[in-house]
């Protein structure tokens, strides 16, 4: 007989300490693909949800095909208005703004403009 008996054990019938150290390279894999890809990834879109939420009119936007120009008005929820030259209006949908370069000054209310001007008379 070339095998001994010792030999023949060993080798037959698998335990449930081999399958989970055959598993936990997959498993170290996927936690480190989630903390380096997927969580910065959704970091990502939550701050772009947010910029483009609160975009208002006077603030000075960049589109995603690099037109610049200074929001006019807010039309919706889904879309703004944006000056890009002289008398030079386009529509663009919100979730197509890049970024935001200056912040403009909010825009008064008709309340708080007619007590400034009582005031300052």
């Amino acid at each position: 007989m070339l095998i001994t008996p010792a030999y023949a054990q060993a080798a037959a019938g698998g335990d449930a300490n081999s399958m989970l150290m055959s598993l936990l390279p997959f498993a170290l894999i996927f936690v480190i693909m989630y903390f380096l890809i997927l969580r910065p990834q959704q970091k990502k879109v939550k701050d772009h949800a947010e910029l483009v939420k609160n975009i208002r009119r006077g603030d000075t936007v960049v589109t995603s095909g690099g037109l610049v120009g200074k929001v006019t008005k807010v039309v919706d929820d889904d879309q703004i208005e944006f000056e890009i030259s002289d008398g030079v209006r386009v529509r663009q949908m919100r979730q197509m703004i890049s970024g935001v370069r200056a912040k403009g000054e909010p825009a008064k209310e008709k309340t708080e403009a007619a007590k400034d001007e009582t005031s300052a008379s």
